[in-house]
This record gives structure tokens, C-alpha cells and sequence, in this order.
């Protein structure tokens, strides 16, 4: 590594391992709320499996203000943590009674809240937080500020968010580990990667998976690189604008000084003021001196006018010291064949100074066992990222630091857990499968651990988005509930390959989705009239509430799915020789961006 400094203490393997026996404690009886599909609500009377309470009860707890909530939860939590020290030398927190003994059903919510609160991420510990992080990976170095741009006006507000703070991560870690390579990770339309190309000065390869997304990147970046220079273009000539004005400012505000000065000092005779030389005028420099700074004024007269505007505070600050006709008014001419070769070498020189930070995207299909010297020729000691990376590509990415020695540093932040392919979800189905999304670490490998894939679904689920009305819409929950029940009872089908869609947003009404959705499904919707619908809806409209309360007890729980899978991965990382530090940093404002856990590591230095 380039830096000595220390980076933040992260919780070593054994508090880890703690941290995980008491979550899945907690999980082993949760779990079953999450993995219940709401589209079987109704077909498997899930209410009445799973909970041992109204509705009503729920929803009340459930729906208390994001403050209150949060207050209550500190307080609660706080609480927990010294009934766990106090009163459980196993380190297995004491909550009330949560689930029945005997029925394994859900008897009181409030410590249900309590709990999930209790095992996020934040309220474990288990976090380094993000600005603690970064000012420890500049050191003693100065943030570096480079181009102020607005990133909203190349991408949407979203994406704009996550490759700001992430890019500012990736290139802090790179001037701590002494990198300029770069290996994006499932690119896509490769907004990260030019954005660490273009601000960073990094080397960067974005590999994605999708050719269609490989040439779009391609294109995109050009006019990110055109829309970028256009837009220092301007800045830089908005700034040198206000210096010329101040400079004219200033020059006639010395005219009229001057003017009164030499009226004083000089004699009206025309004899006399041919008699008065340079030196008069410039007691304190030298004719020498003078011929350097005239000299100096004709080479920055080499420029074209373009770009003498980006020399013209070097320029104003040369004449700012002198007097207003220290240097004459001449009118420096370059020929256009000196301009031209002095233009081309200035192009030249730049050329090679851009060829260490350019952005390549690539087109490959990568797995843990991907070599990468196959895909990138000209490969050295570099970085792996990847901005939401999908399913096993995140797990593949941190299996890929492990095994590979030039990957000197991984930060990787994963989406779409229920993409994650489980090693014991299907124990009696042969497979010959090697290397798994999940579980990677040593522990949950040993406990034969599976979430499935309805509880990886719900782990997608964002609480901070459900509280500001961005959630999953109960209404189309509800309709779609109800049809599974019509096309149960009516077609004699409880199970169906085909997926009904986004259909409830292309519906008028019940009715009108229900038909939709047979004919989609395959189904003689005319052999159902529309009463019989309509009967279903007002038979199962009374018990919406169950829906609405269940589905937000899974959304409530969802973060405890998310800790479970994040610390699998940490812990992972931990169990690697190799590895010198590695940690979970929380990295997005999780109201703009869910999967907002950014996993970090570094390798040791040989």
C-alpha cells in the first residue's frame, strides 16, 4: 500500500460470529414471515398460520410516526443491549416472548419491532461509518475538490447520488493503495466508469455481461466526455470572464491615477517627455528585468484568443505589478504555421498525459473462475468495484479479490437477493455447482443455513421508501391474492408457470384486471361472469387489512434478511488469510437508494 496511516478498527471474526448466532436465533422463528408469498394469502389462510393477533393491533404499532418510532426503538434497543450483558452470558439477547412456544405464531408485535430494530446493521455495530472512513484514507492529504459538476445533468438523480459518493470512495481507496487501475464490475451503461475516468484521472474496465450494454457505454461515454469539456469549457470561461472584468476594472481606475501622477511630474514640453525614459517611468525594475517581462507577455500572446482566456490569471497577475504602461501597447502577431505547431504539440502532450486514464468497456461473462488476464491484456495490481452488481455477481466479485493477487482492493455494493442462487435451498436436487451466492462464510456453511427465495425477495424490500409512499402498492397485492383464490377454486389450478405481470397498472378496475390477467394466464376468462368476480372481491374486500398488515411485518423484517446476507459476505472476507481489513460502510441515503451497503476490503501488502 501507498499510505501507512490506520484505517477505522472493524469488528474482528469472533464478534462476528457472535453477531450472527444471535441473528439467526431470532430468524429461525421469523423466517417463516417472510418466506409466506402473498400471493397465497388467501389460498393458505396465512393470517391465521402465522399470526396470533388482529390486524387492528398491528397496523397500530406498525403505522406510529418515522420520529416516534425511532426514538422508542433507540431507548428500546439501549434497553436490549444491557438486558444482554446483564442477564445472558451466551450473548443471546432476552427480548419479551415474540413468537408462541407451542403454535410458533406471532404473539406480540411490539417486541417483534423491537427485534428487527435490534439486528439491523446500524443498531449491531457492525458499520464503519462512510466520512470516518474516507478521512482516514486521505491521511494527511487534502480532499481533492477537482470539478465541480453537476452530475444531475448526465444521469437521473438516483444514479447521480450512488457514482458520487461511491466514485469518491473507489478513488480515495486507490490513492491509499497507490492504484490507478480500475475493474467495474457488471458496468452496465457505464456511468460509474466514466465518471472515475473523467474526474478520477483512473484507468477503468468496465465489464458487463450484456453486448447490447458494452456498446451503449461506448456510446454514452463519448457524449459524456463531449458534454464534460463543454461544460469545464464554460465554467473556466465564466471565471476567466470575471477576471478579465476586475483586471479592466482595475486598469482604468490606474489610468486615471496615472494620468494625475505624470501630469505632476512631468513638464508639458514635448522635448522634455521625449528625453524621459522606460527607467523613469519604472524606478524599481531594471532594464533587463523589463525585457523579460515583455518577453514573457509576447509568449503568452502565442495562444489563440480560445485559449488565451485559460492563461488570463497567470496574465493579470504579471500585470497587476506593474504600473498601466509598463509594458507598450503592442500587438503581438504569431504566424498561423508557429500557432499550429504550438497547438499540436500542446495536443500532443496532453494526449499522453489522458492515456493513463481512460475507460474501456468489455464484454464478458465473468464467474469466480473468470481470468482475467484472458479479458484485460494489460492487467497490474488495480481495484474491483461494482455499483449494485446482480445476484451471484457480488459474491463472485468478493470470490475474485480472494483468489486473484492483482486485485489489491475490492468495494462492492450488491442488489437482487432473491437472484441469489442457495447452496441447501434444494438438498435433495443434484447440481453440480461449486461455488454459491449464498452462504459464503465458514459459519453458515457449517449450520447448513438457507433463507429461500421469498425471504431473499422481502430482503429487497426498503423500509425508508414504504415510510415516504414509495412502497409496494397494497391494493395490487390484494387483487392479486384474490385472483389466486378465483383460479384456484374456479380452474382447479394451485399451482401456474406464467406470471401474471404488471397488469393491476394497465387496469381500470377488479374486473377489468381479473380478465386481463386469465387471458394472460391462459385462461377462458368468459367462462367466469361478472358477478362471480366481483362476488370473490366483496367476499375478501373486509380482510384487506390482513394483507396490509402482513405485507408491512415483511417489510418491517426485511433489513434482518439483508444484515444476514451482508454479514455472510464480511465475515467471508475476514476468513481470508489474505486479507489485511475489510468492512461494511453504508454508503447511499437509503431514500434514494435501498441497497445503500457498500462491503470493503483490502489485501495485506507483500
Amino acid at each position: 500500500m501507498a499510505a501507512s496511516f490506520s484505517l477505522p478498527v472493524t469488528q474482528d471474526l469472533f464478534a462476528l460470529r457472535a453477531k450472527l448466532q444471535e441473528l439467526l436465533q431470532f430468524l429461525r422463528e421469523a423466517l417463516s414471515i417472510s418466506n409466506a408469498h402473498t400471493v397465497d394469502f388467501y389460498t393458505e389462510s396465512v393470517w391465521e398460520q402465522l399470526i396470533d393477533l388482529p390486524p387492528e393491533a398491528v397496523l397500530g404499532v406498525l403505522r406510529k410516526s418515522a420520529v416516534e418510532a425511532e426514538a422508542e426503538a433507540e431507548a428500546r434497543v439501549s434497553e436490549a443491549r444491557l438486558l444482554s450483558e446483564a442477564e445472558s452470558p451466551s450473548g443471546i439477547t432476552n427480548f419479551p416472548k415474540i413468537f408462541c412456544e407451542t403454535s410458533q405464531k406471532l404473539m406480540s408485535v411490539e417486541a417483534f419491532a423491537l427485534a428487527v430494530r435490534y439486528y439491523s446493521v446500524q443498531n449491531l455495530g457492525i458499520c464503519t461509518p462512510f466520512e470516518q472512513l474516507l478521512t482516514a484514507l486521505r491521511g494527511s492529504q487534502k480532499q481533492r475538490t477537482g470539478e465541480n459538476v453537476k452530475l444531475d445533468e448526465f444521469m437521473n438523480l438516483k444514479k447521480s447520488h450512488e457514482v458520487q459518493a461511491m466514485s469518491e470512495l473507489i478513488s480515495g481507496i486507490a490513492d491509499y493503495c497507490g492504484i490507478k487501475q480500475v475493474i467495474d464490475l457488471g458496468s452496465g451503461k457505464g456511468y460509474l466508469s466514466s465518471f472515475l475516468s473523467l474526474k478520477y484521472g483512473l484507468k477503468v474496465y468496465g465489464i458487463d455481461s450484456s453486448n447490447t450494454n458494452t456498446h451503449g457505454a461506448e456510446e454514452r461515454n463519448r457524449k459524456l466526455k463531449k458534454h464534460w469539456k463543454a461544460y469545464h469549457t464554460r465554467s473556466k470561461l465564466d471565471a476567466n470572464g470575471l477576471a478579465l472584468k476586475m483586471a479592466k476594472e482595475r486598469k482604468v481606475q490606474d489610468e486615471i491615477k496615472y494620468k494625475v501622477d505624470i501630469e505632476g511630474q512631468c513638464n508639458s514640453s514635448p522635448a522634455n517627455q521625449e528625453k524621459m525614459s522606460t527607467s523613469d517611468f519604472l524606478p524599481d525594475f531594471s532594464d533587463s528585468v523589463i525585457s523579460n517581462i515583455r518577453a514573457q507577455m509576447e509568449n503568452l500572446h502565442v495562444y489563440s484568443h480560445q485559449e488565451e482566456n485559460l492563461c488570463f490569471e497567470n496574465a493579470f497577475s504579471l500585470i497587476d505589478l506593474l504600473p498601466i504602461n509598463a509594458v507598450e501597447p503592442t500587438s503581438f502577431q504569431t504566424p498561423k504555421r508557429k500557432m499550429s505547431e504550438a497547438n499540436k504539440e500542446r495536443r500532443k502532450m496532453t494526449s499522453k498525459s489522458n492515456e493513463s486514464n481512460i475507460y474501456s468497456p468489455l464484454t464478458s461473462f465473468i464467474t469466480a473462475d473468470s481470468e482475467l488476464h484472458d479479458i484485460i491484456k494489460d492487467l497490474e495490481d488495480c481495484l474491483m468495484v461494482g455499483l449494485h452488481t446482480c445476484g451471484d455477481l457480488a459474491p463472485n466479485t468478493l470470490r475474485i479479490f480472494a483468489s486473484k493477487s492483482e486485485i489489491k482492493g475490492v468495494c462492492s455494493v450488491g442488489c437482487c437477493y432473491h437472484l441469489l442462487s442457495e447452496e441447501f435451498e434444494n438438498p435433495h436436487k443434484e447440481s453440480t455447482q461449486e461455488k454459491w451466492g449464498f452462504p459464503m462464510c465458514q459459519y453458515l456453511k457449517e449450520e447448513r443455513w438457507c433463507c429461500g427465495r421469498n425471504a431473499r425477495m422481502s430482503a429487497c424490500l426498503a423500509l425508508e421508501r414504504v415510510a415516504v409512499g414509495q412502497g409496494l402498492s397494497t391494493q395490487s397485492l390484494f387483487y392479486r391474492a384474490v385472483l389466486q383464490d378465483i383460479i384456484k377454486e374456479c380452474y382447479g389450478i394451485t399451482k401456474c408457470d406464467r406470471h401474471v405481470g404488471k397488469i393491476y397498472s394497465k387496469s381500470s378496475s377488479f374486473l377489468d384486471y381479473v380478465r386481463k390477467s386469465l387471458k394472460k394466464l391462459g385462461l377462458d376468462e368468459s367462462k367466469l361472469p361478472e358477478k362471480v368476480i366481483m362476488d370473490y372481491y366483496e367476499k375478501y374486500k373486509p380482510r384487506m387489512n390482513e394483507l396490509e398488515a402482513f405485507n408491512m411485518l415483511k417489510v418491517v423484517l426485511a433489513p434482518c434478511i439483508e444484515t444476514l446476507i451482508l454479514l455472510d459476505r464480511l465475515c467471508y472476507l475476514k476468513e481470508q488469510e489474505d486479507t489485511a481489513w475489510a468492512a461494511l460502510v453504508k454508503l447511499f441515503d437509503p431514500v434514494k437508494s435501498p441497497r445503500c451497503y457498500a462491503i470493503i476490503a483490502l489485501k495485506k501488502q507483500q
